[in-house]
């Protein structure tokens, strides 16, 4: 091996089709002898094992030594080693493997110095492993009757509602109704209807949980451009003056629940990395399989050696009769076959890295939001690694920084509704800013973005997140909302016939680096 480090351990364990436990790597590293003790370990596991255990390792490197006189103590040698170190992402030393033929360079971000001081101690994959929130695998409640759409509109609005009614002097839309005309009022509901008026103002319906009460927004207000930013079934709060005869709201204000201006993001206290992807789409014949193989080589060389997690924002297959005539763009038309060849890429990226996927449209799992993870078969199927499998949406904690990773199929919807200086596909961070300032990764049901009714919306964002990562509409884009870095991570998937018909043109082979210490990001392109 070209260094003795538990990054080339795995990489040489996948080269021969294996993955192992943390563990285990740590005592193939450190071994007297690591390719023999490697190669023992090899040669005697079992022929339908494909993830060597700690033990099986402990006994290879107990015959190899033993086959090593050099490895037996002598007078001169203690016959206790030093504690073995756990897995680290990092190079402990020796010289760093030549980065891939065509690896990019950075475009963009920096990689600044630890602002902890804390250096790399090769103690293991990260000290912090991942803690996911809001996984809602096995978890599901809903029946689709009219009690479980109900639920969940009242799950909606009384938190989204709540995270408003302390910046308004909100009264429900009944006590509105008795109220005398003239009077300052401030309701907090749900938009259920948006339409113009003869005369070219907005008339805006809010429903909450005792009524229905209609808010006028005159056209010559400046609060008139919020209303072309709004979504069906959204939660807002309106200020304003009652009619004198007390049947409508002439609306001054219209307040989003919003992430604070304030808002200080969480960062992490050492120099550490994640990597934000998306869209592999194994199985298209439009897969880069040479961009990921050199994403994949170049998260072993000393460059990357920050970067310990890698979060992967669903479509990891091309899926199967996803889009009309799909199957004349497959290049593996079996499912299963396709998570199988997934897996295999999967195993290319080190070992001790810590990866968490969430599904997306494309794969195998239900189409309505939030989509459960994949089944017991499928995480067989996709076992390298031991990667972190939750549901759509899902927040994950990683060194202190909570990065909200959402798949993104509401942004078509968003990007179709909403002006184009708010949300396109050429800027589809904004279209992320919306969702933020919404509060709701899906606000609007009934169109094209299918939700599923749950006791609990699952689909609220409860908690500002310090990062929030989507993909879906195969475009890079990236920027800051109130502090939150929002990253749409773009595809490895070339642009497609059915793209090309829609005039998508993707942005792939792009790997976003995110500084966890600092938040800051660099743009890694692989193709």
């Amino acid at each position: 091996m070209p260094r003795e480090t538990p990054v080339h351990v795995v990489s040489e364990l996948a080269k021969r089709g294996y993955n192992a436990d943390r563990e285990a790597v740590t005592l193939l590293a450190k071994a007297p002898d690591p390719d023999a003790a490697l190669e023992r370990a090899v040669e005697t596991a079992p022929d339908d094992v494909l993830r060597l255990t700690t033990d099986h390792v402990e006994s290879a490197i107990a015959d190899a030594s033993e086959c090593d006189p050099a490895s037996q103590p002598t007078a001169d040698s203690p016959e206790d080693s030093p504690a073995t170190p756990t897995v680290s992402s990092g190079a402990a030393g020796g010289q760093s493997e030549e980065p891939a033929p065509g690896a990019p360079a950075e475009t963009e971000g920096s990689h600044p110095p630890s602002a902890s001081g804390v250096t790399d101690t090769g103690t293991g994959r990260s000290p912090n492993p991942p803690v996911v929130h809001g996984d809602m695998t096995g978890e599901s409640t809903g029946t689709g009757t009219y009690d479980d759409f109900v639920a969940v509109f009242r799950d909606r609005y009384e938190r989204l509602a709540g995270q408003l009614r302390g910046r308004v002097n909100h009264r429900p839309t009944d006590t509105v109704d008795r109220m005398a005309g003239g009077e300052d009022v401030a309701i907090v509901g749900m938009v259920s209807d948006v339409r113009s008026t003869s005369g070219g103002h907005w008339l805006v319906e809010l429903e909450d949980t005792n009524g229905v009460f209609p808010c006028l927004v005159m056209k010559d207000r400046d609060v008139a451009d919020a209303v072309q930013e709004l979504l069906f079934d959204e939660v807002i709060a309106v200020e304003g003056t009652l009619s004198d005869d007390g049947e409508i709201v002439f609306v001054d204000a219209i307040h989003f629940p919003d992430v604070p201006r304030t808002h200080q993001p969480s960062t992490a206290d050492r120099h550490v990395q994640a990597a934000l992807i998306s869209d592999v789409h194994v199985g298209s014949q439009e897969f880069l399989a040479d961009a990921w193989n050199r994403f994949a080589d170049w998260l072993h060389t000393d460059e990357a050696e920050r970067v310990e997690y890698l979060l992967i924002a669903g479509d990891m297959v091309e899926g199967v009769g996803v889009y009309p005539d799909q199957d004349e763009e497959l290049d593996i038309v079996d499912i299963y076959d396709q998570y199988e060849q997934f897996n295999e890429h999967l195993k290319a990226v080190p070992g001790d890295l810590e990866i968490v996927m969430i599904p997306g449209n494309h794969d195998a799992v239900r189409l309505a939001e939030p989509q459960p993870a994949f089944d017991a078969e499928l995480r067989e199927i996709m076992a390298a690694h031991d990667a972190r499998i939750v549901s759509n949406p899902a927040t994950v904690t990683i060194e202190g920084v909570t990065v909200l990773m959402y798949h993104g199929v509401s942004l078509d919807e968003v990007i179709a509704e909403l002006p184009d200086d708010a949300a396109s596909y050429e800027n589809p961070h904004q279209a992320m800013y919306q969702l933020l300032r919404k509060r709701h990764v899906a606000p609007q049901f009934g169109g094209h973005t299918r939700l599923a009714p749950e006791e609990e919306d699952h689909l609220v964002i409860d908690e500002v997140p310090d990062v929030f990562h989507a993909g879906h509409v195969h475009k890079l884009g990236y920027g800051q909302y109130h502090n939150v870095l929002t990253v749409n991570s773009g595809c490895w998937q070339s642009q497609t016939a059915f793209q090309e018909s829609v005039n998508l043109d993707p942005d792939p082979g792009f790997a976003p680096i995110v500084d966890l210490d600092t938040l800051d990001l660099t743009l890694r392109k692989f193709v």
